[in-house]
């Protein structure tokens, strides 16, 4: 029973491969499901964000590269996380608001998540775990750090969170430099 309960947080893996995103469901601010399979095809940055954070103002870039980018195949998802000194307080109404209103953000926003720690989310658990995403084991440092996946869904870079969203290392894997 319990599993049950608990199944919308876990890999499907008779559909989707070891090692890939498409396979996870979340939740979005809005309290909808977001389901990574509709990503197939898109290079996605995944980014865990917070509100009051000195790297906050990355919110500013991440947008730019999303109105730049997001016709070419290519989709920004936050997760907002409150494990940094309490940097993300703030419910998902709280959330959505700042992000509009002070960096105009249309990129998805996904619920308030854990990622570290022993109720970190699914979705970081592969982004983190070697022997989930098949590439490399990672810690997440703070916030705004960066996971680049590509269409398949598969981890190919970490990119640690003062290396800002417009830097070549980011904008070059967009691009497929």
């Amino acid at each position: 029973m319990f599993e049950s309960i608990f199944s919308f947080f876990k890999k499907d893996t008779k559909t989707y491969p070891k090692g890939s995103v498409h396979s996870f469901m979340v939740k979005n601010l809005q309290g909808n499901d977001f389901d990574f399979s509709t990503l197939k095809g898109k290079k996605i940055l995944i980014v865990n964000t917070a509100s009051k954070c000195g790297l906050t103002p990355q919110y500013e870039k991440l947008q730019e590269i999303y109105e730049k980018y997001k016709t070419q195949n290519f989709e920004i998802i936050g997760f907002p996380s409150n494990d940094f000194l309490w940097q993300e307080p703030g419910n998902s109404n709280d959330i959505q608001e700042f992000c509009s209103v002070n960096y105009g953000v249309t990129f998805p926003m996904m619920e308030k998540i854990s990622v570290k720690g022993r109720n970190k989310h699914p979705v970081y658990e592969f982004l983190t775990k070697k022997s989930e995403n098949g590439v490399e084991d990672s810690k997440v440092k703070w916030n705004f750090q960066k996971y680049l996946l590509n269409e398949n869904g598969e981890l190919e870079k970490v990119i640690l969170p003062k290396i800002q969203p417009d830097d070549e290392s980011i904008t070059n894997w967009i691009e497929g430099k």
